[in-house]
C-alpha cells in the first residue's frame, strides 16, 4: 500500500512510538529527528555521535530482515542505479516507512540535479504507485539547492512528492519516449520573453 501523506503527518506518528525503531537511510546530513539508527555510503559518524551509525558499503543493505519498524527514505531512490533492487531492499528490512522525493519540475530547476540524479518520478493517484522515468534534463536548471528549500517553504507540494508505504511498495518504471522529442525550456529565453513583453506595455 502507497499512500500520499506529509513529512509533519509521518513525523507526529514517529513521535507517538517511542518503541519503535527507525532508520533514516540515505540522510546525508539532515537526519530525520525520530530515527534511532543512521545510514549513508558516506561517513557521517562523526556528525551523529548521539546515534547509531551504519555505513553502506554494498548493494545489499547491511540489515537484517525486517530490523526496523519503520525506515525514511528521503531524497535518495532519485540517485539509486538499480532502485528496484533498493526498494525490495527497503521492503525486506521495515514493513513501512516514509519515501520523500522531487517532482519532475523540482528536479529540472536545481543545478545540482543535473549531474547525479538518475530518475524522474511521479505519484499516479488512480493506482497508488510510483512512476519512474529515466532523467532527461527539460528545463535548463537555474537555482540552487539552497533557493529550493525556501521554495518548498511556500510550494512543497508543486516541488516535493511525499508518500507512506505499509507492506509493499508499488511502482512501475515507463518508457520516457514521450520526453524524448521534447525541446529542452530555456529560462533565460522566457526571461527574455518576459522583458520584451513588459517593454511593449511601457511603450504603450
Amino acid at each position: 500500500m502507497l499512500k500520499r501523506t506529509s513529512l509533519s503527518t509521518v513525523n507526529k506518528k514517529l513521535k507517538k512510538e517511542k518503541d519503535w525503531n527507525i532508520l533514516d537511510l540515505g540522510c546525508g546530513y539532515r537526519a530525520n529527528e525520530n530515527a534511532k539508527v543512521i545510514a549513508d555510503v558516506k561517513d557521517f559518524s562523526n556528525h551523529y555521535k548521539d546515534k547509531k551509525f551504519v555505513k553502506i558499503n554494498e548493494k545489499k543493505l547491511p540489515f537484517k530482515d525486517k530490523e526496523f519498524d519503520f525506515v525514511i527514505a528521503s531524497h535518495v531512490i532519485e540517485h539509486v542505479n538499480d532502485f528496484e533492487f533498493f526498494i525490495k531492499e527497503i521492503e525486506r528490512i521495515a514493513p513501512r516507512g516514509y519515501i520523500e522525493l522531487p517532482t519532475k519540475l523540482a528536479d529540472n530547476l536545481v543545478f545540482e540535479n543535473v549531474d547525479d540524479h538518475i530518475w524522474l518520478f511521479q505519484y499516479d493517484d488512480v493506482n497508488n504507485s510510483l512512476v519512474s522515468f529515466k532523467k532527461k534534463q527539460l528545463i535548463d536548471p537555474f537555482i540552487t539547492v539552497a533557493t529550493s528549500k525556501i521554495l518548498e517553504k511556500i510550494f512543497r507540494e508543486s516541488l516535493i512528492i511525499e508518500l507512506e508505504w505499509e507492506d509493499k511498495i508499488d511502482f512501475r518504471i515507463e518508457n520516457s519516449y514521450e520526453l524524448e522529442n521534447f525541446e529542452k525550456i530555456s529560462f533565460f529565453k522566457l526571461i527574455r520573453k518576459y522583458f520584451s513583453k513588459r517593454l511593449r506595455r511601457l511603450i504603450k
